[in-house]
């Protein structure tokens, strides 16, 4: 062990994202070792030992050794263990308002990537039709409870840490699937929350294009590392680097790129 707090958890997650953002706004990034696992491997046997034979990233695991699970959780963790300052609301009403926005969520996540991993495009307009059903709930919750703000308190916070690395995958959905929010009062208020989120500078741990070009795979229909029919390497390898790759064809369902043309050979 180093005696720090150590994440293992997959590069791009945006559930280590999210850790990433609470520990950049409480100005502790160093106190928090990030190691990356690659996807595209078997996980080794250590890690497993560790996760107790379970896959998903990101873990902590303490200074004393002791493993913690599921980012909500780790979030919470990090919160109460590095307490200044606070990023989560100390009254409890607020703190309430924070946890039923937070429970949102899930649903919302789950709809963003069944929709890209989606290969019929006759169900297409149904997925698009769910998603912005989602972001309709986020904008109703918004108008009650902070009508006239940016955020859904005074300032970027737990509910923004929670949904911005989300609201960064999406840009998948925009790239491969040409989604958009209507430009409407309905969305209004979501919208504005969103892109202020996108633009923080406790957010920036990744861009569009890498999100992009790693999530090609995703589009296709293939999660977590696994390889796609005719392609000897994921579009989630360390190397060649994202940055040094070209964009991917956009039409994913038409199209299914090969290796070179991603490139992905060294």
């Amino acid at each position: 062990m180093t005696g720090k707090t150590v994440v293992y958890h997959i590069p791009v997650c945006p559930f280590s994202q999210r850790l990433e953002i609470l520990l950049e706004l409480k100005g502790l990034v160093e106190e928090v070792e990030f190691h990356k696992v690659d996807i595209t491997q078997k996980r080794p046997q250590w890690l497993l030992n560790l996760t107790r034979g379970t896959t998903a990233l990101p873990i902590l695991v303490t200074p004393d050794g002791k493993v913690i699970k599921e980012s909500l959780v780790i979030l919470q963790y990090l919160e109460q263990t590095f307490a200044d300052p606070p990023i989560a609301r100390r009254g409890p009403y607020e703190r309430a308002v924070e946890n039923m926005m937070v429970a949102m969520e899930g649903p919302f996540t789950v709809t963003g990537y069944t929709f890209v991993m989606n290969r019929d495009p006759d169900r297409r307009n149904k997925f698009e039709a769910d998603m912005l059903g989602h972001y309709g709930k986020l904008n109703d919750f918004l108008v009650q409870h902070s009508p006239s703000g940016t955020f859904l308190f005074d300032r970027f916070g737990w509910a923004e840490a929670v949904f911005t690395p989300l609201f960064m995958r999406f840009w998948f959905l925009d790239y491969y699937e040409g989604f958009e929010l209507p430009d409407d009062d309905r969305y209004a208020r979501v919208r504005k929350w969103r892109d202020a989120c996108l633009a923080h500078p406790a957010a920036q741990q990744v861009s569009r294009e890498e999100i992009v070009k790693l999530y090609y795979d995703y589009a296709l229909g293939a999660g977590n590392g696994a390889l796609l029919p005719d392609r000897q390497r994921s579009s989630f390898v360390f190397e060649p680097h994202w940055s040094a790759r070209p964009w991917p064809p956009a039409a994913k369902y038409d199209v299914s790129a090969s290796d070179r043309e991603l490139g992905l050979l060294i």
